[in-house]
């Protein structure tokens, strides 16, 4: 067995889990298990395997930046609810 009840017990403490004592051991065994198929993973031969962040390849989807018209302050308030001298008005929040 590759993880004892006491550790699958500390683990629930850190989770701050409440568990019976046969969902302890149903734990226990499922855990055992995670960790054995773990170990086999662990044997692959992955020397020539480049490590990577995601799965699939990915690409930035962001545009580039360029220099173009900003919105302005008045259509940026026209839709506000309420606005006072170019800016939007909100409820107070701090007291």
């Amino acid at each position: 067995m590759k993880i004892s009840r006491e550790q699958v017990e500390h683990v629930a403490r850190l989770a701050r889990l409440a568990l019976a004592d046969e969902e302890l051991d149903a734990l226990t065994g499922e855990m055992d298990a995670i960790l054995g198929y773990v170990e086999k993973l662990n044997n692959l031969n992955t020397d020539h395997v480049v490590p990577t962040a995601h799965a699939v390849p990915m690409e930035n989807a962001f545009r580039d930046d360029r220099i173009g018209p900003s919105l302005g302050t008045q259509k940026a308030v026209a839709n506000a609810p309420e606005a006072a001298d170019g800016c939007f008005v909100v409820p107070k929040v701090i007291e």
